[in-house]
Parts: C-alpha cells; sequence; structure tokens
C-alpha cells in the first residue's frame, strides 16, 4: 500500500471531509455527513484506493 495522495489533495480532502462531517451536527443534521469519514481517512492514511483503478498518483514519490 504506497502513498498515493499528496499534500494539496490530502488539504482538499480534510477540507471536504470536514464540511460533510459538518452536516451531521448543523444545516440538515443528516446522518449522510457521515459520508466525511471517507476523505478523512483516506488524507490521514495517506492512499486512496479509489486512485488505484485509474493510476492516479497526486503524491510527488517517483514510482519504482
Amino acid at each position: 500500500m504506497k502513498a498515493n495522495v499528496g499534500t494539496i489533495d490530502r488539504v482538499l480532502r480534510v477540507i471536504v471531509g470536514l464540511v460533510l462531517l459538518s452536516l451531521v451536527f448543523v444545516g440538515p443534521k443528516t446522518m449522510w455527513g457521515l459520508i466525511g469519514l471517507v476523505p478523512l481517512g483516506t488524507a490521514a492514511i495517506g492512499f486512496c484506493p479509489a486512485y488505484l483503478p485509474f493510476g492516479l498518483n497526486t503524491c510527488g514519490a517517483k514510482k519504482g
């Protein structure tokens, strides 16, 4: 499991995750906001399984 999520990608995932998670507590107060845990988790571990089939890698590390 190599890192495939870069720094900017991680920051954006944290922001999106927190915004979605806030839907549980404010606004419509819907449990759909728990979807925000997915981008927060992928940002925390630096790996996104959805990137694998497409060969995406936003991490600056070289493959090899």
